[in-house]
């Protein structure tokens, strides 16, 4: 079982940057990625990582950059100029399985979990 922590959220102004992190306990095969919810909606793909391999949803493009330890037990999201839209509770998720950008953002493809962190970004 890898149990996945991730750290890093908070409250920024729109513009600002954070950078969250995430933890793993072990190494686990296929992807790593990031995902957000807010209340209400279903959980989304922000970007996702495996090797030298990555992808981003189109909203993120350009603003967030997902890197991860040579050891790929430690996840990170680089998020510059944040929107007030980019505020939900990010989560990270390992052990991925398919291949392609489809399969790398979808939640179901996921079989390990964090509990989350809350970012808020105000106007």
């Amino acid at each position: 079982q890898v149990q996945l922590v991730e750290s890093g959220g908070g409250s920024v102004q729109a513009g600002g940057s954070l950078r969250l992190s995430c933890s793993a306990s072990a190494y686990s095969a296929g992807y790593m990625a990031w995902f957000r919810q807010t209340p209400g909606k279903e959980r989304e793909g922000v970007a996702a990582i495996f090797s030298s391999t990555r992808y981003y949803a189109d909203f993120v493009k350009g603003r967030f950059t997902i890197s991860q330890d040579g050891g790929r037990t430690t996840l990170y999201l680089q998020r510059n100029n944040l929107k007030p839209e980019d505020t939900a509770m990010y989560y990270c998720a390992a052990g991925g399985s398919g291949s392609g950008q489809r399969s790398a953002l979808d939640s179901n493809r996921y079989y390990y979990w964090g509990q989350g962190t809350q970012v808020t970004v105000s106007s």
